[in-house]
């Protein structure tokens, strides 16, 4: 049996169905709407940084605490941590994979407030150092 083309059969089907359909293009409301979201996800991250940052709980270790006191950069990765131990300050030396006690010395109390640096203002600077230029002319 052998089957013909028969174009009749699309006769039935309106014309309006192969017309080319106009691209719907993406909503601007939807838009606006992501993008708000995802503001409000970055805000809610940055808040618990800076909360966790914020109120910093220092671990406590039973029969004992430690807490670290102050710490230095020394290297790109490498420390110099004073670490407090009972009445026992350390100075440790940290780096990756290795830890090693610098200094061992008796707790001190550290006065709450350093006293204030004075303030250098720049154009004082500046005419003292037009000053010295003129002077070598």
């Amino acid at each position: 049996m052998k089957l013909r083309f028969a174009p009749a059969l699309f006769l039935a089907i309106p014309a309006d169905v192969f017309a080319a359909q106009p691209v719907q293009s993406f909503p601007v409301a939807g838009m606006l709407k992501m993008f708000f979201v995802l503001l409000v996800v970055l805000a809610m991250l940055f808040a618990v940084a800076w909360f966790l940052k914020r109120f910093a709980v220092t671990q406590k270790i039973p029969g004992g605490s430690i807490k670290v006191i102050a710490g230095a950069a020394v290297g790109q990765r490498e420390r110099v941590v004073l670490v407090e131990v009972g009445e026992t300050w350390l100075v440790v030396g940290v780096a990756p994979g290795h830890v090693s006690a610098l200094h061992t010395m008796p707790k001190v109390d550290i006065p709450e407030e350093a006293p204030p640096i004075p303030e250098k203002k720049f154009s004082s600077w500046l005419k003292q150092v037009a000053e010295r230029r003129n002077a070598a002319s």
